[in-house]
């Protein structure tokens, strides 16, 4: 049976505008018959795997680019300075072995080729692959394609085991996301307001032969409000992607870290908009991962007393248990770390420090995983 770690969050965000969209307007959705503030599950993603950039070595991360052929040919000459000249060429022959198309860079004159789309690879296969046509190169034998799927299929860094990989061309070299992240929505109703900015020429002379009016002026859209934010790890797949146990627990660890505490950097030098969460709430269960967005279904109501963070930590618990006892769905462990006060944070679950959460998860988890190691 699949284990699942939910994680469920409450964060407020004053004026900001971490998520823009094609416009450059703050993202939006309706939900509940109202207009809320959203961020997508893309842009907190990313946000995530800046900060596993921070906390994880190279070996654990991968790199999504077009430029693959790039990478590897970069690689190459890392490894054998004498292939330099042929490095492009080497590095195109892997990829054709590995069928996946390429074609010529756009706007890149002299540039090498390129995949049709953004492809998620290790470092670690990264630096196989390059071994592999260094040696058969240096030996005179043809690249072997088989080995190349290989390692395509083997050594996963830590965001691809979690955000998963598509291959268009083959899907074989797939690989399943072990993790699923929800747009943030506000809990209430949230419109976007305007700012009107206007900015001075500092080489202008402040007299009254020379216009003292701006250099420059215009506008740019913010919003603010309290999110739910929502993500599930299939703890079983993670491993399936990872091959061990040490590793899964690790990525584990990072994921919490990473998703709890990273930003969007959207206008971030505009607004400093750098919050932390009110309130987590990490929740272990077998089965299936369930969301508590529906608490939010009717909009929080605004209230100049209260605000919106207490009354959406009181209804996410009102609505976990509705949940559990309308289904029975009883969960292994519930962990809280929260700002709130002990009478509405104890309802959730048992109250921790974020110091502790990820450490206890893992103690949590663990148990659970198949037995047998891959290494």
């Amino acid at each position: 049976m699949n284990t699942y770690v939910d994680i469920h969050i409450i964060q407020s965000v004053p004026p900001s505008c971490v998520n823009r969209d094609d416009s450059g307007s703050p993202k939006s959705a309706v939900y509940g018959g109202v207009r809320r503030l959203r961020v997508s599950s893309q842009s907190w993603k990313r946000a995530t795997r800046l900060h596993f950039a921070d906390h994880l070595t190279t070996e654990h991360l991968g790199i999504r680019t077009k430029r693959v052929v790039e990478v590897l040919a970069n690689e190459i000459r890392l490894q054998a300075p004498e292939l330099t000249e042929t490095a492009d060429t080497l590095a195109e022959g892997v990829f054709k072995a590995a069928k996946i198309k390429l074609s010529a860079a756009q706007g890149r004159k002299d540039a090498p080729q390129e995949s049709g789309y953004l492809l998620f690879l290790s470092q670690s296969q990264v630096s196989r692959l390059a071994s592999l046509v260094i040696a058969s190169t240096r030996s005179g034998d043809s690249l072997d394609a088989k080995k190349v799927k290989e390692i395509f299929k083997e050594d996963h860094a830590v965001d691809v085991s979690l955000f998963g990989r598509m291959v268009a061309d083959d899907a074989d070299l797939n690989v399943d996301a072990a993790c699923q992240v929800a747009h943030a929505i506000s809990t209430h109703a949230a419109e976007n307001e305007y700012d009107f900015f206007t900015a001075v020429d500092d080489a202008k002379a402040s007299s009254d032969e020379e216009d003292a009016g701006a250099g420059m002026m215009g506008t740019v859209e913010f919003s603010s409000a309290t999110l739910y934010r929502y993500a599930t790890v299939n703890v079983v797949m993670l491993r399936k992607n990872l091959g061990t146990t040490r590793a899964t627990l690790q990525a584990l660890e990072a994921f919490i870290d990473g998703f709890c505490l990273s930003m969007p950097t959207g206008k971030q030098n505009t607004f400093a908009n750098r919050t932390l969460p009110d309130t987590i709430l990490v929740t272990i269960r077998q089965g299936q991962p369930i969301s508590l967005v529906d608490a939010f279904e009717k909009p929080i109501a605004a209230d100049a007393t209260l605000g919106y963070l207490n009354r959406s930590v009181q209804a996410l618990a009102k609505q976990a248990v509705i949940l559990e006892e309308s289904y029975g769905l009883k969960s292994l462990r519930k962990l809280v770390v929260s700002m709130q006060n002990p009478e509405i944070a104890d309802s959730l679950g048992e109250r921790i420090s974020f110091t502790d959460l990820a450490s206890r998860v893992r103690e949590t988890v663990e148990p659970l995983l198949p037995e047998q190691e891959q290494d």
